[in-house]
Formats: C-alpha cells, structure tokens, sequence
C-alpha cells in the first residue's frame, strides 16, 4: 500500500502550484490515504469474466452513412465577426 505523508502532500501542492497550510497538509494526509484505500480496495475485487458497462441502457447508437460533402457557407460565417479580410478572421494582435 502506497502511504501518503506530509511531505508527499506538499510536493504536490507545490508541483500544483496551491498554497497550503500545515493545518491543511496535516488534515489532507488520513483523506488522501483513505482515498488510496478504496483503490485498493476496488483493485482487489475479482472481475475476470465481468462484461465492462458502456451504458446504462442496452441500446445501440443509429448510425449514418458517412458523406463527403462540401459546405459552402465561409459568406454567413463571416458575416458574424467583426472584422475580416481575404476571407479570414481580423484579430487584434495579442503578441508583441
């Protein structure tokens, strides 16, 4: 069983960039080990021969047939923006 302590918790609040306290550290210690139990617990269950669920309902997704097919609608989307010219979006300039 992998054990969390402070020191671990606090390098992932580092690595998260999340300030903590030492009241938080010391709390966040038993709850994240809990929470690794219950991996293992789940781990440790037998599930050979169980069908994964994919979905709650056993129904089937109706497909369509793919089609190649050609939009031509560049006109009404740029109606849309503010600004556009040569057929692209205008954008202010974000980056010096």
């Amino acid at each position: 069983m992998s054990v969390i302590n402070a020191s671990i918790v606090r390098k992932i609040a580092k690595l998260a960039s999340i300030a903590v306290t030492e009241e938080e550290v010391t709390a966040m210690v038993p709850e994240l080990n809990a929470i690794l139990g219950w991996g293992e617990q789940l781990s440790a269950i037998n599930t050979d021969g169980v069908e994964p669920l994919t979905s709650v309902i056993a129904q089937s997704q109706r497909l369509r047939e793919d089609e190649v097919t050609v939009p031509d609608i560049r006109d009404a989307l740029m109606a849309n923006a503010p600004e556009a010219e040569h057929g692209f979006f205008t954008v202010p300039k974000v980056i010096e």
